[in-house]
């Protein structure tokens, strides 16, 4: 089951326009626990639309992916699509993150999207309900994340946003990409050169590239941070809703 608590009316930067985005909570029995998400939806658009799902979805909000969409979007650089910032952060004690636990190639985490949270934004909103709709963003534990999903759910996420992926509690998953058939994913994948996880996201790069994988990668002189990652959020939006001329 899931509840609404609020619309927040957020300043779109460097304007006077306001943009609204919902937040939920969701009761999992696959988890058994609660999470908190928010959503945010384009005004005046009518047709199924993408759905992009990321987690961390606190600091993927704060740090300004809302704004970034819209301004793609009526600059005309990219077709519109929903958002979807699922937290890790147990909204019924907010001291608590769960991203370790979430994060970690955890097949459970894998069923909540799958059999739980999808139906329940398929459900409330117009979306586009194949795996080519849908996409999944993560940075850090969160770009591991990403990885274990385009193993474990191609057949439900195209689109994979990987930032800074950190896969040494997982390391099975580099031999996951290399044994698999090369897999209908459409990839995003970026690093820091400075104090960052780059030696890791350089061999999957390599990986990829054996594979024969057509992907996006960039990598920056930032470590491990928001300077790294917020600058990328266009990139990512584009990478995979961009309008082809």
């Amino acid at each position: 089951m899931t509840k609404k608590l609020f619309s927040l009316l957020l300043f779109f930067t460097g304007s006077t326009e306001l943009f609204a985005v919902d937040e939920f909570i969701i009761e999992s029995k696959v988890l058994g626990y609660n999470l908190k998400y928010w959503v945010y939806v384009p005004d005046n658009v009518n047709e199924p639309l993408p759905v992009l799902y990321m987690t961390d979805g606190d600091g993927y909000k704060k740090n300004g992916i809302v704004s970034t969409s819209k301004s793609l979007v009526k600059a005309g650089e990219a077709n519109p699509h929903i958002i979807v910032m699922v937290s890790a952060v147990d909204p019924d004690n907010p001291s608590r993150n769960r991203r370790n636990s979430q994060f970690l190639c955890n097949p459970n985490y894998v069923r909540f999207y799958k059999e739980e949270l999808i139906s329940e934004i398929d459900g409330r909103f117009k979306t586009i309900t194949t795996a080519k709709g849908r996409g999944i963003l993560g940075l850090s534990f969160g770009g591991l994340n990403a990885m274990y999903f385009a193993i474990q759910a191609h057949d439900t996420f195209h689109h994979i946003g990987i930032q800074s992926p950190a896969p040494h509690p997982c390391p099975s998953i580099y031999d996951d990409f290399r044994d698999s058939p090369k897999l209908p994913i459409n990839i995003f994948l970026s690093t820091g050169a400075v104090n960052d996880k780059a030696t890791a996201t350089r061999r999957f790069k390599s990986i990829l590239v054996e594979k024969g994988y057509e992907f996006t990668y960039l990598e920056v002189r930032e470590g491990h941070n928001w300077r790294n990652w917020k600058p990328m959020l266009d990139d990512i939006l584009v990478c995979f809703y961009g309008r082809k001329s």
